[in-house]
């Protein structure tokens, strides 16, 4: 059966400042959803990670369908309807346009999506970050995908053995968003040399080499900064990824994630801190809004899914939450010094970059300046 599998994103108001969503809210998201469920959706489930809300969705209509992503964004106005009444931090905050448009390509939510054959048990992972960029994911998957240190499968799998196709997207580029694919591993190197900077470079998904035609994970990839003009919050990815079988195991996925790999985003969006898995559900952090990413998996069935289960909750995770919040709190003591700090070309806020344009009419020019 070929199923269709969306996760779509937003912030649409949270409690007492960048927190988590109200019952209340998710209340009337999960409701407008819930309602489609077994006519225009085959399945859904709706959870947050920090202030972030995200609605998974089974259907078998295409990619980019009208219908599924006006649904989303109703569902997300319905909340955001909630959000105003109760007095939320952030109401509607990622919902950019005042209308919807035909799918929520520059309306300011995150989407990915991945249409699939079922295997006889599709096995997923869906990845919810916040408080950081599309980049985040960038050394996880890559380590899962193309290192056999964390992935033994490259080494032990005949199907994993040709290694995996990456689509990558320049999503800095003035000219608009640009896409490169690399087979590794003979184009390894090429692909690291992109995916180390995360600000710009990001995987847009991954395929099988072995199996052309299927594909292994989707990513969002919005710049909320790009669409708005202006910083209106981080970008927050999500992504779907499929495992087991052909693909590498859910036990490879994990630890790449124990790195706690520095990401930006953190308070105001313009710091440097190790991206911490969490359970699903969890508040974001009153630690300078710590990066966080949860991690659920599911079987599906006909489109029909069982679970999930909450892959960051299991006990192995809280002394690697112990290390990883270490690492943040020696990064924090720096300050606003780099790289604790972004760069002036990341920084989010337009304050001190507006003070350094004005610094800069006071600098002149000397013969020599000893």
């Amino acid at each position: 059966m070929n199923v269709t599998v969306s996760v779509i994103k937003a912030d649409v108001g949270s409690v007492g400042g960048h927190t988590q969503p109200s019952d209340e809210l998710l209340a009337a998201v999960r409701e407008r959803v819930e309602a489609e469920r077994g006519k225009l959706l085959i399945d859904t489930r709706v959870f947050y990670c920090g202030d972030d809300i995200s609605i998974l969705m089974t259907h078998d209509r295409p990619l980019g369908d009208e219908a599924i992503h006006r649904l989303a964004w109703e569902a997300f106005r319905a909340g955001t309807d909630v959000a105003q009444r109760q007095g939320l931090y952030g109401a509607g905050q990622d919902l950019l346009k005042d209308a919807f448009s035909g799918n929520m390509r520059g309306l300011g939510p995150q989407v990915a999506e991945l249409r699939l054959k079922e295997r006889p048990n599709e096995s997923l992972m869906i990845l919810a970050a916040d408080k950081t960029e599309p980049g985040a994911f960038n050394l996880p998957l890559y380590l899962a995908f193309a290192d056999p240190m964390y992935s033994p499968g490259l080494l032990l799998s005949e199907d994993l053995h040709a290694g995996f196709r990456f689509r990558i997207m320049d999503v800095e580029h003035t000219d608009g968003d640009r896409i490169i694919e690399l087979e590794a591993p003979e184009r390894l190197y090429d692909i690291a040399a992109l995916l180390r900077d995360t600000h710009r470079y990001v995987i847009a998904s991954i395929w099988s080499r072995k199996y052309p035609d299927e594909q292994a994970a989707a990513v969002s990839t919005t710049r909320l900064r790009q669409i708005a003009g202006r910083y209106v919050g981080k970008d927050d990815p999500v992504a779907i990824v499929r495992v087991q079988k052909i693909f590498p195991a859910t036990e490879e996925l994990g630890p790449p994630f124990a790195i706690g790999a520095f990401v930006a985003g953190d308070t105001r969006g313009s710091h440097n801190l190790p991206l911490l898995p969490v359970p699903v559900n969890t508040p974001a952090s009153t630690f300078f809004c710590h990066p966080m990413v949860t991690a659920l998996g599911f079987s599906m069935r006909d489109g029909v899914l069982t679970g999930p289960v909450d892959l960051f909750a299991d006990p192995v995770w809280e002394p690697i939450r112990h290390q990883i919040v270490r690492k943040a709190m020696e990064m924090r003591r720096q300050g606003f010094f780099q790289p604790a700090m972004l760069p002036i070309s990341e920084l989010e806020y337009g304050g001190i970059v507006a003070r350094l344009r004005r610094l800069d009419d006071e600098f002149r020019v000397v013969a020599d300046a000893s």
